[in-house]
């Protein structure tokens, strides 16, 4: 039975601002390095990172360069800007992922951040016996409306978005793993928490929405969970 919708409200615009963190972020990297090299080391499995709204793969090199520093095969999407879905997007990240499956013979991980982490969900759904697992950086795939930039741009909710809301939100079958924020300025963290189920987690980290993805604490993280076996 599809549950009701409940829209999720954007983040307040007083936590904007707190964005301008993200260079902070990115320049803790330097002094984290002795701490970050200790993460744990993986069985070198293929991982393909996407990017988010607006961005590209340049967003995502430092994420992609600890994750090669840890033994990983780390892919950016070559797909360019992340526009928002079309249609030769969804063929071309299809294309993408189909390559790198065929490349190295086992499984991927996914990660994706913000839109990416639902394109990253969208793959995993479409493609579960191929995806070892799928990590969502401060992915709003509960509610994609709950957002600065739906605010800004005056978009709400529709009885025809519900089946793909519901749809969004039901976890691929596959180990899931939410990071968020609750001083996100771009994204509701509540609209990044999974359903529970025994392969899911949501786990909480402080930080911003535009330096999750080169934020140390998560890298940290991204690694634990990169090392897990398999299933």
């Amino acid at each position: 039975m599809t549950q009701p919708m409940i829209p999720i409200a954007p983040p307040s615009p007083l936590l904007l601002p707190l964005e301008g963190r993200a260079w902070l972020e990115f320049a803790a990297l330097a002094p984290a390095w002795p701490l970050l090299r200790r993460a744990p080391r993986g069985d070198g499995h293929p991982v393909l990172v996407l990017p988010g709204w607006l961005a590209s793969d340049w967003s995502t090199r430092a994420l992609r360069g600890f994750l090669r520093a840890r033994g990983y095969y780390a892919h950016g999407w070559k797909l360019g800007w992340n526009l928002g879905p079309s249609a030769t997007l969804i063929d071309g990240l299809g294309a993408r992922f189909r390559e790198l499956r065929e490349r190295h013979g086992q499984p991927l991980s996914i990660i994706g951040w913000s839109l990416g982490g639902i394109y990253a969900r969208e793959l995993a759904r479409r493609h579960a016996a191929d995806v070892r697992q799928v990590i969502t950086l401060a992915s709003p795939f509960r509610d994609p409306y709950a957002t600065t930039a739906a605010r800004l741009l005056g978009r709400r909710t529709g009885p025809k978005d519900a089946e793909r809301q519901q749809r969004l939100r039901t976890p691929p079958p596959v180990p899931c793993t939410s990071f968020y924020s609750r001083s996100d300025g771009i994204v509701a963290w509540q609209s990044c928490l999974d359903e529970a189920s025994p392969s899911t987690e949501n786990v909480e980290v402080q930080s911003s929405h535009c330096g999750m993805g080169h934020h140390p604490t998560v890298l940290l993280a991204i690694a634990e969970r990169l090392a897990r076996p398999a299933r």
